[in-house]
């Protein structure tokens, strides 16, 4: 942050319940006792406060000027705005101290874009598409995050139902298949009853529903143009290519809440680059995916009649060599389960010669392939509930399952 990109975890989470791997990402933290939803906490601003201080001391105004300024504005307002500054910082920061993410060492060139301002769907739809073509970069993939307004005492802020910009549906079949993406059958269905009409291909890209303030809903189309897609090859099988498998690549996930400094910013879409398992070894794979282990056992020739031939591995292998092999032909950005794992201890290293803890969730940091001779594998890691950080609610977890969209 699917989305098994370094940004967020090497472990996907499915919000539609598949595949999820070991847990989901952490639920939202409840709002102190007596501060409704949208009020600001003036404790959690103050630790924020401090540490923007502190890692960024060439400010205008100094920490006790601006701890006065903040608290007087969540005494009058209930909450308070974020200075571009601040703002940058705590959502870089929260990409820090993302526990499920291999791919921190890159946590200070997440590209920040500010659209606070931004309240018409059509105005969201139009910068969530201006997030994809930055993030897309012609195949050279950046870290992108765009932050929507936030939840306020007066009003709350907007979101997308969609869990990452850019997913395939998954349309039922009349023998009880799927053709496309199962997870994404319940959300299929959602957008289908609200007005779309999709080609019924196993690739369709799912339209964008804004939920804005003061609006109902509102369906989105995401322009085929700004969609990058890799065909997939295999270099030494051709017969791969016949399978018409083709994977996104800017994996941009929209549903998960940013909080700094006691404020929730529950639209701020983010984006890493994938690694290769996610697709290969996840998506591709997962039974309640699409489920690919007996179709490319059988086109290598394997005996699948026992598991000890060890048949599910090889054509695991192949399947991950095939993405890896074709992200990089076609020129766009991806990297391997062992060089991010090697980047992942450079990182932890880097961190700690700062005197900072690096949070890290094992189970989620060791890749799903080759775990155990990857350097990430053979130690342990502190646990932490550090701020700001990125969390997913139970009301943007049921919508992008395509439930109860007003009922959570």
């Amino acid at each position: 942050m699917e989305s098994h990109d370094i940004w967020m975890r090497s472990r996907p989470f499915d919000p539609a319940g598949p595949g999820a791997g070991a847990s989901s990402p952490p639920p939202d933290p409840p709002p102190p006792a007596g501060r409704p939803g949208g009020f600001a906490d003036p404790e959690e601003a103050e630790e924020f406060l401090r540490l923007f201080h502190t890692e960024a001391p060439e400010q205008p105004v100094t920490f006790a000027r601006r701890l006065h300024q903040v608290r007087a504005e969540i005494e009058a307002t209930g909450t308070y705005v974020h200075t571009p500054e601040e703002l940058a910082f705590g959502a870089r920061v929260a990409w820090r101290n993302a526990a499920r993410c291999i791919g921190r060492l890159y946590w200070n060139s997440l590209r920040v874009l500010d659209r606070r301002h931004v309240t018409a769907p059509e105005e969201i739809h139009h910068h969530l598409c201006e997030h994809l073509r930055q993030a897309t970069n012609g195949g050279r993939i950046r870290p992108v995050v765009s932050v929507f307004a936030p939840d306020t005492p007066d009003r709350p802020g907007p979101r997308v139902w969609n869990d990452q910009l850019v997913r395939y549906a998954g349309h039922r079949r009349p023998d009880g298949g799927v053709t496309g993406d199962p997870a994404y059958v319940g959300f299929t269905d959602v957008v289908r009853e609200m007005g779309w009409q999709p080609p019924g291909g196993p690739f369709d890209v799912l339209p964008l529903v804004v939920d804005a303030p003061d609006d109902k809903p509102r369906l989105f189309e995401v322009p085929r143009d700004l969609v990058l897609e890799v065909p997939l090859t295999h270099p030494e099988h051709p017969w791969f290519a016949e399978l018409g498998l083709r994977w996104h690549a800017v994996p941009a996930i929209s549903n998960m809440r940013l909080r700094i400094g006691g404020v929730d910013y529950p639209l701020a879409p983010f984006n890493g680059w994938y690694m290769g398992t996610e697709i290969g070894a996840r998506t591709l794979v997962d039974t309640d995916r699409y489920n690919l282990l007996p179709t490319i056992a059988e086109r290598l020739g394997l005996d699948t009649g026992s598991e000890t031939t060890l048949w599910r591995d090889r054509a695991l292998v192949e399947i991950n060599i095939a993405v890896l092999h074709s992200f990089e032909a076609a020129g766009v950005r991806i990297t391997d389960h062992h060089t991010e794992s090697r980047r992942f201890l450079t990182h932890l290293a880097r961190e700690e010669s700062r005197g900072r803890i690096v949070p890290a969730d094992w189970s989620w940091i060791v890749p799903p392939v080759s775990g155990g001779v990857t350097p990430v594998f053979h130690r342990y890691y502190d646990e932490a509930d550090l701020r700001p950080a990125f969390h997913l609610d139970d009301r943007a977890r049921a919508l992008g399952r395509g439930r109860c969209p007003h009922g959570t």
